[in-house]
């Protein structure tokens, strides 16, 4: 196959600047693939303050309540704010908030939609959504589940409030619908190996253009392994340098996972620059295997 220039940037995490790209491999081969749409289930809002809003919590200036379930769906993640009544916990829920508090002193002053607002958030709800789950930043990456996070309207941010809120959501950037979580999903990837039906996987002939889904299910492609490209303070390197990186590393790592054979597909997912500055410094590493 004859390598062709790089596919265009698609949404892979709930973060609000999240560029990314995903090839497959074989061991002398190098296929671009073409980039995957974001598809966004419509529903029914309110001033973009999410589905089903509880009045109570429109344009809300106090705190949100830490551990409350609600029933999102994709199109209220990508909404600044959300004012989406609960549910009991013990009830169908989609999403649990997970961690909630108000900004930091020097935050007080940006601007509503600042980039510094975004690295933080992204920084924080990310690393408590580890400690929330139990595992370590190679696994959450590859889980089936995902984090969103949410500030003050506006016009409660011109009131004064300066509150966040991280919620865990059943699905990711590309999914059309959300999956029901249990009652809590404290400690949902704890252990060597977390269950299936909470990591990702692929079905289809190539990564990109493969539906994401629970590897419990019929699948092509597992993640298997992330790499790391840089520390906190390491300055992005260039889009060329994150995708060879990332290509080798994963070459390795996917045919140590496979047992060495001479011939098999592997995948990557890189993450551009925007990401890289929200703070993410991993690729994800896919392995061509079918359940």
């Amino acid at each position: 196959m004859t390598p062709v220039g790089p596919p265009a940037p698609r949404a892979e995490e709930l973060v609000t600047v999240p560029p990314v790209r995903s090839r497959r491999s074989g061991r002398a081969t190098l296929t671009a693939l073409a980039a995957l749409v974001l598809v966004a289930t419509a529903a029914c809002t309110t001033d973009g303050q999410g589905s089903d809003p509880d009045p109570d919590q429109v344009d809300a200036v106090e705190p949100p309540e830490l551990g409350a379930c609600r029933d999102l769906v994709p199109d209220d993640v990508a909404q600044p704010t959300n004012a989406t009544t609960t549910v009991d916990c013990g009830e169908s829920h989609t999403a649990e908030t997970y961690k909630v508090g108000n900004l930091p002193p020097e935050l007080e002053e940006v601007e509503y939609d600042s980039r510094s607002l975004g690295a933080w958030a992204y920084r924080t709800c990310s690393t408590a959504f580890e400690e929330f789950l139990g595992a370590d930043e190679s696994v959450v990456m590859r889980a089936g589940v995902s984090w969103a996070w949410f500030r003050p309207s506006e016009a409660a941010w011109e009131d004064g409030a300066r509150w966040y809120r991280c919620d865990i959501v059943g699905g990711g950037a590309t999914s059309e619908e959300y999956v029901e979580l249990p009652e809590t999903a404290q400690g949902l990837l704890v252990g060597a190996q977390p269950e299936d039906r909470w990591m990702i996987c692929a079905d289809g002939a190539d990564v990109n253009d493969s539906p994401r889904v629970p590897c419990s299910e019929p699948h092509t492609w597992r993640a298997v392994t992330t790499v790391r490209l840089g520390d906190d303070t390491t300055e992005y390197p260039g889009d060329q340098v994150v995708e060879v990186r990332s290509r080798d590393f994963c070459s390795e790592s996917v045919s140590a996972w496979l047992g060495y054979p001479l011939d098999y597909d592997f995948g990557y997912t890189w993450f551009g620059e925007g990401q890289w500055s929200a703070g993410n410094r991993r690729s994800i590493c896919w392995a061509k295997t079918e359940l």
